[in-house]
């Protein structure tokens, strides 16, 4: 029963419930439904997914099913939620500020500001990236739906919420579909600025692995061996500045995978600085002293989020065909704690 109804199939709820239709893949192994759900829905937890199976609202092929069943090649799986669905593909416009670096008829370059969430999910509709993006360009004359028609206008990449950095959006379609090709080729120039734990070994490296789903802390991606289980990751690092029990690291992404350098900087055991999702909240390098746990604590203040920034960003024009590149200097924040660091550095030097 869903709301007094009772629920025979899935066409049952088509105008009531939030839900995901999903196909699965001709290649997929036969994994868990909800393990499933959680690599192909964004922003939902599995505790969630859970606790629709158990109400009857997770089907396979039109009949119900419990979040331990394993998908086969070629089922439908259809997951709702007890609350009405929305306008398929309806996105608040919102007047939520940007930081425009660039704007032509065919792209716009953002600088987006930590917190900002790229574009909607579940439970998370408004105040992203795309209802700014949806309030901004509405009015523009442009091939691509900015409006309800639309739940990703633009958007050929994203960068995490707490990071901060450069995003290209397209505004054509045939922007669209050129950068959208460059992403795919990995051929895109992207270059982050990351301030990590210690400081690797090698001054510079390559990471490589396969990145999915952590198998047992939800919350997280991880290298794993299984490359079903996983996709091709590889990040070029170099050193920039050693700052003792920290360390400025330049990345360069070849490929781009969810949570790519926190997932591979951790791996290699320098996770990014107050980096909670990969516990680099917690002192990882330093000494016992109280005095100097209080430092990383105000560090911690000063920046309270991963300190990852996209700094670089280049690319072939969609429309001129020529190598365009830009690049954005660090936020105060990161700023901020890097001199926090240099000081203590430099306080450390004076005493011996």
């Amino acid at each position: 029963m869903i709301n007094g109804k009772d629920v025979k199939n899935a066409g049952d709820f088509d105008e009531l419930y939030e839900h995901f239709r999903i196909k699965v893949d001709p290649g997929q192994s036969a994994i868990r439904v909800d393990k499933f759900l959680m690599d192909k829905m964004e922003n939902i937890s599995r505790n969630k997914i859970q606790n629709a199976a158990r109400e009857n609202y997770l089907f396979v092929n039109e009949k119900p099913v419990k979040s331990n069943y394993k998908v086969q090649p070629h089922d439908e799986v259809v997951i709702a939620f007890p609350f009405k669905k929305r306008t398929p593909g309806f996105i608040l416009p919102e007047d939520i500020p940007l930081d425009i670096v660039y704007e032509d008829e065919h792209i716009i370059i953002i600088n987006k500001e930590a917190g900002m969430v790229v574009h909607p999910g579940i439970g998370n509709y408004s105040g992203t990236l795309v209802n700014a993006m949806v309030h901004y360009l509405s009015r523009q004359d442009l091939p691509l739906k900015y409006s309800n028609e639309n739940d990703r206008p633009g958007i050929v990449h994203r960068i995490d919420k707490d990071t901060t950095g450069l995003m290209v959006v397209a505004k054509t379609e045939l922007a669209m579909d050129q950068l959208a090709e460059q992403f795919y080729q990995h051929t895109i120039e992207r270059e982050y600025i990351a301030l990590v734990w210690g400081c690797p070994e090698e001054s510079s490296g390559t990471i490589s692995g396969f990145i999915g789903r952590h198998p047992t802390a939800r919350l997280q991606m991880a290298v794993v061996d299984d490359e079903n289980l996983g996709k091709h990751a590889v990040t070029h690092y170099e050193v920039v500045e050693d700052l003792y029990y920290v360390s400025i690291v330049k990345c360069r992404l070849e490929t781009g995978r969810t949570h790519q350098i926190r997932v591979h900087m951790k791996s290699i055991g320098h996770p990014l600085f107050n980096d909670w999702r990969y516990h680099g909240d917690r002192i990882w390098k330093g000494t016992i002293y109280s005095k100097y746990k209080q430092f990383v604590e105000n560090c911690f203040q000063i920046i309270p989020r991963q300190a990852l920034h996209a700094r670089v960003l280049g690319f072939i024009h969609p429309a001129t065909g020529k190598h365009v590149r830009f690049e954005q200097a660090l936020p105060e924040d990161f700023e901020n704690v890097l001199e926090k660091w240099r000081g203590y550095v430099n306080s450390r030097k004076e005493r011996t």
